[in-house]
């Protein structure tokens, strides 16, 4: 698992040195569509690395960054997750208000350890979910992002990978939605759109009384 981990970072930090430091398009195998989905109305009963349950009211108080997809990517999602630490740097002291969270789409392969230790080769912060096959249909579909496995003809069971849309949504301090970026939107740019939004918001409270950042 290490040098599966390695080896996504290594792919990722040449992706974003390809690119000037930015990241790049998805591969042929995810969808995204970034257009705003203002009637979206996320919800999401699932278990982080370290098996506590997570819904998006854990976090009230932050803002929430999700993306949904799998270890075994070859290149968005890592790449997506580089994009998350280059954002979070972006944002110095007001990261505290904003949580990362990376969902994945293949429970089955992605156990919690594996997930903790993929998710913090990119950041700390970085807090990976999974669930269920039922819970983690409830929370895509209300996210409305799809995926399913590819597997080649006459393959093993245990030999695929997952086709799922991608993308990256931002959650409010109240867990509402705001805005879908692009997986290619640039960390820069995201930054300051989470920044003017933390700066109009004067209700919020970074750290109220247990709900403490997860780690």
């Amino acid at each position: 698992m290490a040098s599966l981990r390695l080896a996504a970072l290594a792919l990722a930090l040449c992706c974003a040195t390809a690119a000037g430091g930015q990241t790049v398009p998805a591969a042929s195998m995810h969808t995204d569509d970034a257009a705003d989905a203002v009637d979206l109305v996320p919800r999401y009963l699932l278990q982080d690395v370290r098996g506590r349950i997570v819904t998006q009211e854990t976090f009230r108080g932050r803002y929430q960054l999700i993306a949904f997809g799998f270890i075994s990517c070859p290149d968005v999602c890592p790449t997506t997750l580089l994009g998350y630490r280059n954002i979070i740097e972006a944002l110095g002291d007001k990261a505290a208000r904003l949580q990362p969270l990376f969902i994945t789409v293949d429970p089955e392969r992605d156990s919690a350890s594996v997930l903790r230790e993929y998710t913090a080769a990119f950041h700390p912060a970085i807090l990976g979910l999974r669930g269920s096959p039922e819970l983690l249909r409830r929370a895509a579909e209300s996210f409305r992002v799809r995926y399913e496995k590819v597997r080649e003809p006459g393959a093993a069971a245990d030999v695929y990978t997952m086709d799922h849309s991608t993308g990256i949504y931002l959650l409010d301090g109240d867990g509402r939605f705001v805005v879908k970026f692009a997986s290619n939107a640039l960390p820069q740019e995201v930054a300051e759109r989470i920044r003017g939004l933390m700066a109009a918001d004067h209700s919020a409270q970074p750290f109220r009384r247990g709900n403490a950042p997860l780690r």
